[in-house]
């Protein structure tokens, strides 16, 4: 047997590359507007449809649930290595198909259940027969969970998977209660530092500090997560006190402003969001790869990203962040050469062929729509360019219906490569190969799993499956008396407990 407290397969985590636009602050020096020293406002831009992420996909919900209202077994830190959390430890079979999980014994859900084994085994058999968003395929190695103590649950896998503990820190490890289900779309019960104290939907949800929380107390009394159209009005709520922190600001421009002043910090870290330029392989015209490939040498990703995000962000040419063990940089397999670009649509007898770009009305996927626009028109591509709500519409027509041929998004979850492999997601990507490689990296021992991993983006890179235009940066404004915010973006979550003043 194996015993972990923590720890996965990982490559080292780049620097974070740490800019002080105002340093100097006392502790107090923060503007300390948006509700008091006990409560942190922050400013978002994604905001969630309702409460409910086991049926609604997207990041919003988890951004604001996971860690903070729900909890799971295991989580990630601000570096990408899976830890305990409701686990204290748990140990791992020598054929690595039995995980036993020692639970804390201190926890109950914020409705008064004492958290236990029980739960472990009703939150994992519910995502095989209930959830409907949030990759509940993970769960699908799972052969059955025992109980064999209220303090132990023990996980048996079907085979050895690697990718399963690690989706076990996103939302589908989430654990709930059975008291606590009947209306997730609106009401959360976990076990986590906060509780939602009130939704507003569309503007503001309210999380209040849990008097039931087992572990350390969360720095605020009341967290504000409000939610605005655009980064400009982020921007103008930091600087005359409306919010506290603008998590993720999406118009880098808008930085310089808040050069000088004393009373704000912004940082940039890294994160898992690949700013991806879909296309739809399932339909004409690209589901021919000389016009997907035709794409990705007609757009200039470095251009896209200087015009879209002032510069900032990675480019990385495949869907591997650099924190992911299998990371190599492919960006010069598809050089920006456009007269390949239109060599390669009379190859394949569309020197013009129309395109309907659904763009999703969030601030960054605009402006790299319209880079992108503009070079693909400059090629022979007849682009016509359409605005899609974000989440409820895109959601609906793009993610679930398919009813697209080009669009724009980041993805945000860890390990998203793996979507490839599945050729019902929206991708409209079906390629046997790289499902089988899939398949045998999450069977096979640390080694392999690398190798085939690296195969994998080399083949999706190679059939343009998409084109990855940056690597998402996470660059936040605070205020300068805050400590314990996040760095990086390395999951879905954006733990809010650590947060203190001074």
């Amino acid at each position: 047997m194996t015993t972990r407290r923590g720890g996965r397969l990982t490559a080292a985590a780049p620097a974070v590359a740490v800019v002080v636009l105002a340093t100097g602050c006392s502790a107090g020096a923060g503007l300390s507007g948006a509700g008091g020293p006990d409560t942190l406002t922050v400013a978002l831009t994604a905001k969630p449809d309702n409460l409910d992420f086991t049926r609604t996909a997207g990041a919003a919900i988890p951004q604001a649930l996971l860690d903070n209202v729900y909890e799971g077994l295991v989580r990630l830190d601000d570096n990408g290595v899976i830890t305990p959390q409701l686990a204290e430890s748990w140990t791992v079979s020598e054929d690595r198909t039995v995980y036993d999980f020692a639970l804390r014994d201190d926890v109950v859900f914020s409705d008064g259940d004492a958290f236990d084994s029980g739960d472990v085994k009703f939150s994992i058999d519910r995502v095989k027969t209930e959830w409907t968003a949030n990759s509940p395929a993970a769960m699908a190695v799972v052969d059955r969970v025992e109980t064999p103590d209220p303090h132990v649950a023990r996980v048996v896998l079907r085979r050895p998977s690697n990718e399963w503990l690690f989706a076990m820190t996103g939302p589908i490890g989430a654990m709930f209660t059975p008291d606590g289900v009947s209306h997730l779309a609106t009401t959360a019960v976990g076990t986590g530092p906060f509780t939602v104290a009130r939704w507003n939907p569309g503007s503001e949800l309210v999380l209040a500090a849990n008097p039931r929380y087992w572990g350390t107390p969360p720095g605020m009394k009341t967290v504000r997560l409000r939610y605005f159209a655009d980064a400009t009005a982020q921007a103008n709520a930091m600087r005359s006190g409306g919010v506290d922190v603008v998590y993720s600001l999406g118009a880098p421009q808008l930085l310089d402003q808040f050069a000088g002043d004393a009373r704000f910090r912004v940082t940039q870290g890294t994160t898992n969001g690949e700013v991806t330029l879909s296309m739809n392989g399932a339909v004409a015209p690209f589901d021919d790869v000389r016009v997907r490939r035709a794409v990705m040498y007609a757009v200039d990703r470095k251009a896209v990203r200087d015009t879209a995000y002032a510069g900032y962000g990675e480019l990385i040419g495949s869907m591997v962040p650099p924190t992911d063990p299998w990371f190599e940089d492919l960006t010069e397999v598809y050089p920006f050469d456009p007269d390949r670009a239109r060599a390669l649509l009379a190859e394949a007898g569309t020197p013009n062929p129309v395109v309907r770009f659904s763009v999703p009305n969030l601030p960054y996927a605009s402006s790299a729509a319209q880079v992108v626009a503009s070079q693909l028109r400059q090629v022979g591509f007849d682009v016509r360019s359409e605005p899609v709500e974000f989440p409820a519409v895109w959601l609906d027509k793009v993610f679930s219906r398919h009813d697209y041929q080009m669009s724009v998004i980041q993805h945000s979850e860890p390990h998203d490569i793996v979507t490839f492999a599945n050729p019902k997601f929206y991708w409209g990507y079906d390629n046997p190969e790289v499902t089988r490689l899939v398949a045998e990296a999450d069977a096979a021992d640390e080694a392999g799993y690398v190798e085939r991993m690296r195969e994998v983006a080399r083949t999706v890179t190679d059939d343009a499956a998409a084109d990855w235009l940056f690597l998402f940066p996470l660059l936040v404004v605070a205020d300068a008396d805050l400590t314990g915010l996040p760095r990086n973006a390395t999951s879905l979550a954006l733990d809010l407990a650590p947060v203190r003043r001074g």
